[in-house]
């Protein structure tokens, strides 16, 4: 069975050990500075400890799941025993580049996913770096798979992908709030506006992926002369709504890559 560490069990780390451990296919160990908010973690078989240098001795797989200004801390406490080891970063904005300047012996993958993991429907896109087989490939796809979706990217691609899908779900949730609202605004209850936005949101989605519909197919399907929806339509047009998003994923790249900057230059 293979053995999976995960250092820093915050939002994000907690649901990667939760993911794996509930697979029953992997031993987990997580750590934490704090480990009173994720006990919980326990009855699904994680071990928990608040160690670093334990998990990466502990394991032949290890998430690196801590703030991106704590890397190289980190990863200078636990070099020494990462040597042909499989590191997946999960930390925004640091390169491969980096990641291996640190732990140059180690099997770097460097990933983003989003918080969709939480519910095993997460999106992780992730580039391979130094030292990597296609064998350890196979492994990752195998991890990444129990948290949800998962494809390849050249490393450049990075950042856009942070803007766009690790930070989608905020824009997604942004979108359902509005919807519920306006359920809101024409007398439907609370509850009803916001189950009833949130799975109109979900079945679009589900449909487009599993029939790979295009939206505007879609969008066609409901779409009427002179009815309903494209009166709303008409005023999500006039407001720019699809503009609006575009740069907002525009904006996000860039700050992305500015953090990037920062982060490494003062690295």
């Amino acid at each position: 069975m293979l053995r999976v560490g995960v250092i820093g069990a915050g939002q994000i780390g907690s649901a990667i050990a939760r993911a794996l451990a509930e697979s029953g296919k992997y031993k987990v160990i997580a750590s934490r500075r704090s480990l009173e908010k994720i006990r919980d973690l326990e009855r699904v078989g994680v071990e928990l400890t608040t160690d670093n240098v334990r998990v990466a001795s502990a394991s032949d797989a290890i998430f690196l799941a801590v703030k991106p200004n704590k890397v190289s801390q980190v990863l200078r406490e636990i070099s020494g025993l990462l040597d042909g080891k499989l590191l997946i970063s999960v930390a925004a904005a640091i390169p491969t580049s980096r990641l291996s300047s640190l732990a140059p012996k180690a099997k770097i993958i460097r990933a983003m996913p989003n918080v969709g993991l939480i519910v095993k429907a997460g999106f992780t896109a992730y580039c391979r770096g130094p030292n990597v087989a296609e064998s350890d490939i196979k492994v990752v796809q195998e991890l990444l798979g129990e948290l949800g979706a998962y494809v390849e990217v050249d490393e450049d691609l990075m950042d856009a992908i942070t803007a766009l899908s690790g930070s989608g779900p905020a824009y997604v949730a942004l979108l359902i709030e509005a919807m519920a609202y306006a359920g809101l605004k024409v007398g439907l209850p609370r509850d009803l506006a916001y189950r009833s936005s949130a799975y109109t949101v979900y079945g679009t989605a589900k449909l487009m992926l599993e029939t790979g519909m295009h939206p505007s197919t879609i969008k066609e399907m409901v779409l009427t002369p002179g009815g309903t929806t494209i009166e709303g339509i008409f005023y999500l047009e006039e407001g720019g709504v699809r503009t609006a998003v575009m740069k907002a994923v525009e904006a996000a790249t860039r700050r992305a890559r500015e953090i990037a900057e920062k982060l490494n230059s003062s690295a």
